[in-house]
């Protein structure tokens, strides 16, 4: 996926691709998807990572205190391996409130 990103250029699909790489180090498969100069890694129900090329963000779960509005855990992409460690986290959190369907896990109805 990397030389796909390299080849249209694009910093936002890039970084994308490379936290994607480093997520299949956690076992976790992805999607990347990018237009319009952002990138989003599709993980799990609710886990987007959102990148423009210099960050990459995603909804912590949490809204804040006052305004409800919810809460993003942002980290810059020079690093993926730790926001990678990051999302596999959150994917886990998620995982106990959205569990794979059977028919993922090829298991009969």
């Amino acid at each position: 996926m990397i030389a796909a990103a390299l080849l249209t250029g694009t910093p936002a699909v890039h970084a994308a691709d490379q936290l994607s790489n480093a997520l299949e180090q956690h076992g976790i498969v992805t999607d990347v998807h990018g237009g319009y100069g952002v990138a989003v890694v599709s993980v799990w129900v609710d886990l987007l990572v959102w990148t423009d090329g210099f960050v990459y963000h995603w909804w912590a779960g949490q809204f804040s205190g006052r305004s409800r509005r919810r809460l993003y855990t942002v980290y810059t992409v020079d690093n993926p391996a730790a926001a990678a460690r990051c999302v596999a986290h959150r994917y886990e959190e998620l995982q106990q409130g959205y569990p794979v369907s059977p028919l993922l896990h090829g298991d009969p109805l």
